[in-house]
Formats: C-alpha cells, sequence, structure tokens
C-alpha cells in the first residue's frame, strides 16, 4: 500500500511538473514571438512594396520622411521650399497623372513604353516628384531615386498619426495610442479603486451575513458577462447619456470607456479586498476595539493596513482587466486615433486597434508587424504596472519590519 502511494504520489509530481514546465514554455515562445514580429517592423519601409520615388537629378531635395511623403500626397505640402528645396509648386506624377502628359495611344497597348515617358516627364520637369511600380521604371533612369528608409523607433513612438493603409506612405505613429490607452484605463481605476474598496470595506465589516451572502454571488456573477455586452450596455445606454448630458455631437468619449471599464473591473476588485479583509484575525481587531477605538477607526488603522497586500492585488488584476480590455472599449470609445485632450473627446486604445486591424492586415506586412510592435507596448505597460506595485509592496513590507 505504501509503493503504491508513493508511486501514486510521484505520478501527480510528475504531471505537475509537466503541466507547469508545459505552460512556462508556451507563455515563452509566445512572447519570443510577439517581440520577434514586432521588432521586424523597424526592418521594414512604410512605402509599398516594389514601388519607386523619383525627382529630377537637380532638384536639391533628396531624402523625404514618410510624413512628408504623405503630406506631399494629400497636398497638404505644396512647394518645395517647405521641404528645403526651391520655391517651385510640387508636381505629382504617378499612373493616374500620365496621361496629363501623354496619350494613351503613346504610352503602348501594354504599357512598353512607360518607362520611356516616365524617364522623359521627370526630366523635363525639375518640380515633379514621380511614385511607380518599379517594374514600369527605366533602367537607365536620368534623374534622383529617393531613398526609402524603414520605420525609425523614434517615429512609431512620437509619431502623431496611425494610418497604417495610407498611400505611397503608411503612418505608423503611436503616441494617441498609447495616450488614449493610459487616459482611459486611468480614468477607469481612478473610478473604480474608491468605490471597489468601499464596497468591499462594506460587506466585510458592515453588511449582515444575510445581505453579505446574497450580494457576494451577485457581484462575482458580474465578472462572469461577455465584454461585448458590456459594450452594448455602453453603447445603447451610456453613449447617449453623455451625448445628451455634456451637448456633444458623438458619445462615444473616453468617458465612456472610463466608466465602461470601471464597472468591468469591479467585480474582481470588490471581491479580492473583500476576502483579503475578512482575512484579518478576530484577535487584531478585538485588541484593538479593547483599547478603545472606535470601530472605524479599527478598520482604518487595523483591518485595512493588515489587509493591503489583498487590496494591492485586487489592484493589480483591475488595472490589468483595464488596460487589456477590447471589445467593450471598441464599442464606445469612438476609435479616433488622435491625441486626448479630454474625457469627452473619442479615442483609440492599443487593445482596440489590434483586434479592429490583425483580421485586414497583410501577413507579414509592415501593417501586420506594426500590430505586434503596439501588441509589445501594451506587454510592457502592463509589466511596468506590476512592477510599480510589487515595488510598493516591497517597501511596505520593509517599512513594517
Amino acid at each position: 500500500m505504501r509503493k503504491n502511494k508513493k508511486i501514486k504520489e510521484k505520478a501527480v509530481e510528475g504531471i505537475l511538473f509537466t503541466s507547469s514546465t508545459i505552460t512556462s514554455i508556451t507563455v515563452l515562445l509566445i512572447v519570443i514571438f510577439l517581440f520577434k514580429e514586432g521588432l521586424g517592423l523597424f526592418k521594414t519601409s512604410p512605402y509599398e512594396a516594389n514601388h519607386v520615388l523619383a525627382v529630377h537629378k537637380d532638384n536639391p531635395v533628396k531624402n523625404l520622411t514618410a510624413h512628408q511623403v504623405k503630406d506631399i500626397f494629400d497636398q497638404q505640402i505644396t512647394n518645395w521650399s517647405q521641404l528645403g528645396g526651391k520655391n517651385d509648386t510640387i508636381l505629382l506624377l504617378s499612373f493616374g497623372e500620365l496621361t496629363n502628359y501623354t496619350t494613351e495611344a503613346e504610352l503602348g497597348a501594354s504599357f512598353e513604353f512607360v518607362p520611356h515617358k516616365i524617364d522623359s516627364i521627370i526630366s523635363a520637369n525639375q518640380n515633379i516628384i514621380g511614385y511607380f511600380p518599379d517594374k514600369y521604371f527605366p533602367k537607365d533612369f536620368k534623374g534622383t531615386i529617393l531613398k526609402q528608409e524603414n520605420v525609425s523607433l523614434s517615429s512609431f513612438l512620437n509619431g502623431r498619426e496611425w494610418i497604417p493603409t495610407a498611400s505611397p506612405a503608411a503612418q505608423f505613429g503611436v503616441l494617441p495610442l498609447i495616450l488614449g490607452t493610459l487616459w482611459v484605463s486611468l480614468g477607469a481605476i481612478l473610478l473604480a479603486l474608491p468605490i471597489g474598496l468601499a464596497v468591499s470595506i462594506y460587506l466585510a465589516e458592515v453588511a449582515s451575513m444575510r445581505l453579505r451572502n446574497f450580494l457576494k454571488p451577485v457581484i462575482e456573477l458580474l465578472a462572469g458577462i461577455p465584454s461585448v455586452v458590456y459594450g452594448f450596455f455602453g453603447l445603447v445606454i451610456l453613449v447617449p447619456f453623455i451625448r445628451n448630458t455634456f451637448n456633444l455631437p458623438v458619445g462615444e468619449t473616453a468617458l465612456a470607456g472610463m466608466i465602461i471599464l470601471a464597472i468591468m473591473a469591479l467585480p474582481t476588485i470588490i471581491t479580492i479586498s473583500e476576502d483579503a479583509l475578512r482575512t484579518t484575525p478576530v484577535s487584531l481587531k478585538e485588541a484593538s476595539l479593547a483599547l478603545g477605538a472606535s470601530r472605524w477607526q479599527t478598520m482604518v488603522r487595523v483591518t485595512i493596513p493588515y489587509a493591503m497586500s489583498g487590496i494591492t492585488t485586487a489592484s493589480i488584476l483591475g488595472i490589468g482587466r483595464a488596460i487589456g480590455e477590447t471589445m467593450a472599449v471598441l464599442m464606445v470609445t469612438g476609435n479616433a486615433s488622435v491625441m486626448p485632450t479630454t474625457a469627452l473627446e473619442p479615442v483609440r486604445t492599443i487593445p482596440a486597434t489590434i483586434a479592429a486591424e490583425l483580421g485586414e492586415a497583410p501577413f507579414g506586412g509592415a501593417h501586420f508587424k506594426a500590430l505586434f510592435a503596439l501588441g509589445i507596448i501594451l506587454f510592457l505597460i502592463t509589466l511596468t504596472f506590476n512592477l510599480i506595485v510589487d515595488y510598493v509592496k516591497m517597501r511596505r513590507k520593509k517599512l513594517m519590519s
């Protein structure tokens, strides 16, 4: 019997070790894949594949950023002097503009004369910029082919435009997405933490046993509601309320996202905090009361400090729920990738961007890799929050000891 018991124990230990090892390796491989794909963005050009940008050989402008190219073709930059060149109006040349300089017959039935026409048109106009597939570009081109730089880390983090499908140069500026994520998440936590802590204190210290046994399962049940249901609630009830209350053109705002995320984080914060508060030894409470402290003084000076570790854990999980939430935020925040200045404007978060665009991004392309780079940023933000909370917990333990 003893031998069989040892065999069973060894088998259970082996199963637990194997499952934990497989889980750890899987998580590690996911993180490695995330970084591999995301960092690949900085080896990728933001321009369309197999396309060439070219100017006249005497044009002093030899380098253009992806943002400048985008502004040129959007006609927000219309003069070469804005780019450090001569005071000449910028002329755009692409397939659509070729017929402004020549006839369709001169291009050839199979476009066999296009390379020659591109060369002659650009050579005859100093203020022109051409953008064509490289297969139509003349091999003996007499002008200057502009160098296409890869996406840089500084332009990625500091860029203020997220337009991954822009042509000819995609814009991968994530600053509005980072600020939108932090704006909505921190606002949600500022709303959820005080309310969640107050409710947990009430359930643990004030409510009757009968009321606690009724409210606790109801609150825990809220954690099981799918996020899309919260999103529908926000879209149908909360968004119109915000729009009418503040007299806004649209109600899909950062404030709507903050409130929805706060509601979603409350069950986690309340449940874990209440469990932590109830673990405070009765002897500590009775000692405090015996020394003349009131019931509320005992809560503030004894119960809450003793349960602070659990309350901190609840805060971490609440912040994680807020930062990583996707569907509900996608439905109520307006998804406008603009710099947030107030809670009453639409914003876009990193999780919502990944969820909305990953299915449409070509596999292995710059847009695909940019979304994985967003995943790296989200991972680092969450990791930073966890490290900060762990540091605070360690400092508190040292001070208490």
